[in-house]
């Protein structure tokens, strides 16, 4: 081999070394600019990349049963940096790695979703609608007061229920202003998110088969996910114009 030429990297496999999760509990304990930036190659090579690998993995199979949610993986990855300027906590960084993959047309952090995270201590998967914005919060009450049915079989699906926990639903403690008070869709309607979410051991990430894992959930959660985001692309839709009082 000519003495100049360059071996190109390898490319990185869709889960993690224990270096990965090592240098997540460092980053806890250090968790400062001058601690990070000399090792952000580190970073990059040991959680970004693998990260991004897990994501392209996931959303090829996410083709075939949520169609709606395929995006580049960049897009899907959360930055490793915290957003400080309305917080009280000024540390510079997560100390997770984590993606979500939003519903097509809807912003980054809004509608119903696919989300996971890999943190030192264990793997979190998790799919639904988490604090949707008002309209959409609005959209989805709405949508339960004549569908409320049919979603509780969804969360009650005897596969769903085995893998995962229903989110704790942050619920008001009296009905949405608006709303009946004796539906018998209250308790859902209460709520301010719905979704699904299940905690893996943190070895989890380094096996072989954690994009697998994560398909497996996320095909398990579609159904949810597709029905949450039903009221909010419906509420999104544009009207249709009446022309000379013909629909």
């Amino acid at each position: 081999m000519p003495r100049n030429s360059k071996v190109a990297p390898a490319a990185a496999q869709p889960y993690f070394r224990p270096e990965a999760l090592t240098f997540l509990r460092n980053l806890a304990k250090h968790n400062d600019r001058e601690w990070f930036t000399p090792r952000k190659a580190i970073f990059e090579a040991e959680l970004k990349e693998p990260m991004l690998a897990v994501v392209r993995k996931i959303t090829d199979a996410m083709v075939g049963f949520a169609p709606n949610h395929v995006r580049p993986a960049e897009k899907s990855l959360f930055r490793i940096y915290r957003d400080t300027r309305f917080s009280n906590d000024k540390r510079p960084y997560k100390t997770h790695v984590a993606a979500w993959w939003s519903h097509q047309g809807l912003d980054k952090t809004s509608g119903a979703g696919y989300y996971f995270h890999i943190s030192p201590k264990e793997v979190i998967i998790a799919a639904g609608a988490y604090m949707p914005e008002k309209e959409q919060l609005a959209a989805i009450r709405h949508w339960l007061l004549d569908h409320h049915r049919e979603f509780r079989k969804l969360l009650q699906n005897p596969k769903v229920r085995k893998h995962f926990t229903e989110f704790e639903g942050n619920a008001l403690t009296r009905p949405p202003k608006g709303f009946p008070c004796d539906h018998p869709a209250l308790d859902l309607v209460q709520c301010r998110q719905w979704g699904l979410s299940a905690a893996l051991p943190a070895q989890a990430a380094l096996k072989p088969d954690l994009g697998a894992v994560v398909i497996r959930h996320f095909k398990l959660a579609a159904p949810i996910v597709d029905a949450l985001n039903t009221p909010i692309a419906a509420a999104l839709a544009p009207k249709r114009k009446v022309l000379f009082g013909l629909h």
